[in-house]
């Protein structure tokens, strides 16, 4: 009896004292990541398809498979809808059992998914929404905000528009929690600058006509008109500005995110000029170079900083999972935040206990027809916004989880 009582403990120590055989577990024998993007609408090409294929090829890159067990995907179209978004997320986990889920969709479908997760007690990376709210008053022990937010955007373009003398604003802004947080961000910086906001007016999603909306914001007088929107709305807003002669009447267009995909979709004789943050290019060195063509490959286009972004989480998740040796949502998380992020995205990046990955972020320029020299030669980087003056910090975030 003894000797059967000593053998149990004597397994029992080995077992503790073996680093990954207690916690070496994948649920289901399987790593289950989820892909939740807009397909074909206002947001498709930012993220869409292409932050599918991204995710793809970091899971290919990866092997296929962590910890010995396979790595599965899931994709769906969100229609840009919140409940659909929600619907599908739910879904997902309750009966697909989806480790992870990354999104490149609109701030109020990522909140509405962050509530999810952390009731769920699954990862949640957000890599094309924009809401501060994610690491402020929404934040959770699950959820990552991992690309940008509209604090950066409005501290680099905001700030930027603001030393070239752009001191009083009118703002186009998209009516749902995106162009809400971007426009109160900016307007922040606005005013911690000397500055005065003289009006808003509110655009919906995928507005069909900006006329009557940049009408008003041309008899505003206004010096800057701060375009608070993204994908195809800020396109037609800024063409058909254009169109009205607004930038000729003396006014200035300040985009507050654009992506290269946008830039293209304008073309350079519409777009030179335009001022706007980003978190990535794919021509801004040798790493960022080699994987945009390897993408390119794939996709048919560069990608946009959602693109590159996703597929630096998922290889981040991916590696945390490898390391904690389980896809244990909660040992998962703490491997993520304790492991710096070095690759071709982000350099010294680093996850903060609210979710928020800090890293550099760039103020860029949409070059003229003159200044391109092919057809995904559409910016020129004119500096680096260091990751610590990009993001909010952790002290100031309204977040509990410090």
């Amino acid at each position: 009896m003894k000797r059967i009582l000593s053998s149990a403990i004597s397994a029992a120590v080995t077992a503790v004292a073996l680093p990954g055989l207690a916690t070496a577990q994948i649920s289901d024998d399987v790593v289950k990541i989820g892909v939740i993007v807009d397909k074909t609408g206002v947001y498709s090409a930012n993220g869409g398809p292409g932050a599918v294929k991204a995710v793809e090829m970091a899971v290919r890159d990866f092997g296929g498979k962590v910890n010995g067990k396979p790595i599965q995907l899931v994709n769906a179209d969100y229609q840009n809808k919140v409940d659909v978004a929600l619907s599908k997320a739910r879904e997902w986990i309750d009966r697909d059992q989806v480790d992870m889920i990354i999104e490149s969709t609109d701030s109020a479908a990522a909140i509405a998914m962050q509530k999810l997760g952390a009731d769920k007690k699954r990862v949640m990376i957000f890599a094309g929404s924009a809401s501060t709210a994610l690491t402020n008053k929404e934040c959770t022990p699950y959820g990552i905000h991992y690309v940008y937010d509209t604090y950066a955007l409005a501290t680099g373009t905001g700030r930027a528009v603001m030393q070239e003398g752009g001191n009083s604003w009118y703002f186009l802004t998209a009516d749902y929690a995106f162009g809400s947080s971007l426009e109160k961000d900016t307007t922040a910086v606005i005013q911690e600058m000397g500055g005065k906001v003289l009006g808003t007016i509110k655009h919906p999603l995928s507005a069909p006509d900006f006329s009557s909306f940049l009408l008003q914001a041309q008899a505003s007088k206004a010096k800057v008109v701060g375009l608070a929107n993204a994908g195809r709305d800020t396109q037609n807003s800024v063409r058909q500005a254009a169109e009205f002669g607004l930038t000729k009447g003396g006014q200035k267009l300040a985009t507050l995110l654009v992506f290269d995909t946008d830039v293209k979709g304008m073309g350079l004789e519409v777009a030179q000029g335009l001022l706007f943050t980003t978190g990535y290019y794919w021509d801004y060195n040798d790493e960022t170079r080699a994987w945009s063509k390897r993408f390119y490959a794939e996709h048919k286009a560069m990608p946009t900083m959602i693109q590159a972004g996703a597929y630096s989480a998922t290889m981040h998740y991916l590696k945390a999972i490898q390391g904690a040796g389980t896809d244990n949502a909660d040992a998962v998380m703490k491997k993520m935040k304790a492991t710096p992020i070095n690759d071709f995205f982000a350099k010294n990046g680093k996850i903060l206990p609210n979710g928020r990955m800090v890293h550099d972020m760039y103020l860029a320029e949409a070059k003229t027809p003159a200044e391109s020299k092919g057809e995904w030669d559409l910016i020129k980087i004119k500096r680096v916004i260091p990751g610590d003056q990009a993001f909010q910090s952790a002290s100031a975030s309204t977040c509990t989880l410090k």
